[in-house]
C-alpha cells in the first residue's frame, strides 16, 4: 500500500496501561496520532486501511505489549452474499428510508443516543454522555464524514450511525438505534444497508474497526462473509480457523 505522504513526518503518541474494555484481566495501551484540516481525509483513508480507527480528531490503532487480540476487519462488499437470517433482517425493514446527513449534532439524534446507551450498554461509561461530548463526537472530524438515519413510514428516527467515507468505501464509526425495536436488528440492518450502499457505489470494502474473536461485543463482526483481517502479512480473508 502507498501513501500519498510520509508518514515519518507524523508525530504518534502511546498512551498509559489501562484495563481492557473487551478481555478480562487484560491491559492496553494504544497508538495514536491526530487528524488535521489540511490532509484529514488523505490520512484517515490511508491509517484505516493500516488498521487504524478514528475518533474524534484522534485516530489509534492497539499497542498492547502482550496481546494482539485485536484485529481489523473490513468486509469485502461486492462478494458479499448475505445469510438466510440476514435476509430476513434486511426484508423486516425494507419499510425504513435512509437519510444522508452533514455530520452536524441534532437534539433528536442525542434522545435516541441516550436512550440506546442506558439501555444496550448501561455500564459502559457512556450512558451519561453530555450533549457537549456528543457534539464533539459527531462534529470533531477533519475526515470526510456524514451521518446516516433511517426513520420509518411515519417519519419517527429509529436508527443512525457517523460514516466515514473513504476512497475504497465507508467506515463505520458509531451506530445508535431505538432500543425497543429489538425484532428490527437494527444494528446488523444499518451494516447491511451500507454493504448495499458500497455495492451501488462500486466500493471495494465496509470497514468494521476492530474484531476480537473472545469478546462477546466484537463476536457479531465475524457473521459478514467474506471478512478480510489485517495481519502482519497485509489483509487477507478471515477463515473457520479465526473462530477457534
Amino acid at each position: 500500500m502507498t501513501h500519498p505522504f510520509p508518514l515519518k513526518q507524523l508525530r504518534f503518541f502511546l498512551t498509559s496501561p489501562a484495563p481492557c474494555p473487551y478481555l478480562p484481566g487484560k491491559v492496553e495501551r494504544k497508538l495514536f496520532t491526530h487528524l488535521h484540516a489540511l490532509d484529514g481525509p488523505e490520512l484517515n483513508d490511508s491509517l484505516t486501511q493500516a488498521g487504524f480507527r478514528r475518533s474524534q480528531n484522534i485516530i489509534y490503532r492497539p499497542a498492547c505489549e502482550a496481546c494482539s487480540a485485536c484485529q481489523s476487519v473490513r468486509i469485502v462488499a461486492q462478494e458479499f452474499i448475505p445469510s438466510r437470517t440476514q435476509k430476513r433482517i434486511h426484508n423486516k425493514n425494507s419499510d425504513l428510508v435512509r437519510h444522508v446527513e452533514p455530520a452536524l449534532a441534532s437534539d433528536e439524534h442525542y434522545a435516541l443516543l441516550l436512550r440506546y446507551l442506558r439501555e444496550r450498554h448501561p455500564n459502559g461509561g457512556m450512558e451519561d454522555i453530555s450533549y457537549a461530548d456528543y457534539l464533539s463526537m459527531v462534529e470533531d472530524t477533519a475526515a470526510r464524514s456524514q451521518v446516516c438515519e433511517y426513520r420509518d413510514g411515519n417519519g419517527k428516527l429509529l436508527a443512525a450511525v457517523l460514516v466515514d467515507l473513504l476512497c475504497d468505501g465507508p467506515s463505520l464509526v458509531y451506530s445508535f438505534y431505538e432500543p425497543a425495536m429489538r425484532s428490527r436488528s437494527l444494528g446488523t440492518y444499518i451494516i447491511l444497508d451500507h454493504i448495499e450502499q458500497a455495492v451501488q457505489n462500486e466500493k471495494l470494502h465496509v470497514y468494521l474497526g476492530f474484531w476480537i474473536k473472545n469478546s462477546n461485543k466484537m463476536s457479531y463482526k465475524a457473521q459478514y462473509k467474506p471478512l478480510e483481517v489485517l495481519r502482519a502479512n497485509g489483509w487477507t480473508l478471515k477463515d473457520d480457523e479465526d473462530e477457534t
